[in-house]
């Protein structure tokens, strides 16, 4: 396609819509859950370990599944692999609302995962396709708003539709959205050429063994104890098969992710501090939604407001990140956003009781929230930027698996934490594992704090990097 100067033409601007509508489906998902838990744990008596697979399911499978979805994009085409992801999103979400109990809720939320896994990478690499590069920046910025505006909506739209309706159909709304999309796509997307790109079968093997073992093993032994064999032994087998993964693709011809970039530094550091982030913040999310329902005794949609103080601050500085990042660096915005979320989220843990006023939840709410939006970013450019243009694909790539994987462990650490300290017998048990929580989760902001220091410092004020498409779209991601 071309534009006329800087004109879109009608097919850049059904790409733009359509691919921007399967990725707010997929962020919108990231987040409604999050206000729905209570409901969910009270209609399906489901206990602690299925609500955070509910959660990690999801998270789980679009992790490890989301450089083959890219692969099977660019070998079997974009577009066909596309749709096919958006009909098996919408196929999983209405299996997700007519879940009998918490195991079929898992399921379907593992198979709504591997849809995703198609549609974002997918999505993506339509729109940079569509537009050439003078145009593509400001694609992916519309982009990446729309993105956002799934992640702030996301725990308020779950809030209102789980105390409007029932959190049944938090699901149900995917399923005209995504029976709608898919004629759109195939009739207003061309169809584009396919390409070699192979797959890594025994990565991805390893890969989904090694993280579904370790993570099976901290949702597992808060109920039958560390010492349990079934724990030991499974997080034994977890931690071999990620060794495994690890030597696999150092060894194999096409990397599912490619081992030898973190040899550098800033794109080593970068990803350890990137995982904190996002370990952080889906534990953040996990528990702060349920702490105003069960503890301070919120409505689902009270609850989706209430979170809104520390969302509002990323798309307050978010803007701004590009300059901060060009006049000090990755380095101290990393460390320093970080070293504010740890503050305040130290904070809350200290404070944290049943019928806390939530007057007392807001300021330490938005240093977090700020602190986030300031991290987030940075840690992005000092990826992107530490690679050479012709492996930015695997880096970004590398980069959105890493993000989805850090969830994951996030919720169990909180979990087994929270666990270990409180329950859901009162508002009172609940406060005293939440507060433990939090703490936890600012144990994960400094750990990311310290991996920013060891990211190199710019010697003087960088222009912006020749590449500069990437690092806006990694920054959509961040629902």
């Amino acid at each position: 396609m071309k534009t006329n100067g800087n004109r879109l033409t009608s097919g850049q601007r059904w790409v733009l819509a359509l691919t921007s509508v399967a990725s707010l489906m997929v962020g919108l998902d990231t987040q409604v859950v999050a206000t729905a838990l209570p409901a969910i744990r009270l209609h399906l008596h489901a206990s602690l370990a299925s609500l955070e697979w509910t959660v990690n399911a999801y998270t789980l499978s679009f992790a490890v599944l989301l450089l083959t979805g890219a692969a099977m994009g660019e070998r079997l085409g974009r577009r066909r692999m596309l749709t096919a992801g958006v009909g098996l999103f919408t196929a999983a979400s209405a299996a997700c609302a007519l879940a009998p109990d918490a195991g079929a809720l898992i399921a379907a939320r593992a198979v709504q995962g591997a849809g995703a896994a198609l549609m974002l990478p997918l999505a993506l690499a339509l729109l940079s396709a569509a537009f050439p590069p003078h145009r593509r920046a400001w694609a992916l910025g519309i982009f990446a708003s729309v993105t956002g505006i799934a992640v702030l909506a996301g725990p308020v739209v779950g809030g209102a539709v789980t105390q409007g309706l029932a959190w049944e159909w938090i699901f149900w709304l995917n399923v005209p959205i995504g029976l709608l999309l898919i004629p759109l796509m195939l009739a207003r997307i061309p169809a584009a050429g396919r390409t070699s790109a192979s797959l890594d079968p025994a990565g991805l093997i390893l890969a989904t063994g090694g993280a579904l073992g370790i993570v099976w093993a901290l949702i597992r032994a808060n109920s039958v104890g560390w010492a349990s064999p079934q724990v030991s032994l499974t997080l034994a087998a977890g931690v071999l098969l990620a060794a495994g993964f690890v030597g696999w693709e150092l060894r194999t011809a096409d990397p599912m992710m490619p081992v030898r970039l973190f040899g550098s530094r800033a794109f080593a550091a970068g990803n350890a501090a990137t995982f904190c982030v996002f370990a952080l913040l889906l534990g953040l999310v996990f528990f702060m939604a349920q702490f105003l329902q069960t503890a301070l005794g919120y409505s689902p949609l009270g609850a989706g407001l209430r979170l809104l103080p520390g969302w509002a601050a990323l798309t307050l500085i978010a803007p701004f990140s590009g300059t901060l990042i060009s006049r000090m660096g990755e380095r101290p915005l990393i460390s320093g956003g970080l070293a504010s979320v740890t503050a305040g989220l130290t904070w809350i843990a200290l404070i944290a009781r049943a019928g806390l006023p939530y007057s007392q939840l807001v300021a330490p709410l938005i240093l977090a929230g700020a602190g986030v939006s300031l991290a987030i970013p940075a840690t992005m450019s000092a990826v992107m930027t530490s690679v050479p243009p012709e492996v930015i694909g695997q880096a970004s790539g590398t980069l959105n698996m890493v993000r989805q994987l850090g969830g994951v462990f996030g919720v169990a650490i909180c979990a087994a934490v929270f666990a270990a300290h409180g329950g859901y017998a009162s508002p009172a048990a609940f406060a005293g594992g939440f507060g433990p929580a939090m703490g936890a989760c600012a144990g994960l902001a400094l750990l990311g704090a310290a991996a920013g220091l060891a990211i190199p410092r710019r010697a003087a004020p960088a222009a912006p990097p020749p590449v500069s498409a990437p690092a806006v779209l990694e920054t959509e991601s961040t629902r």
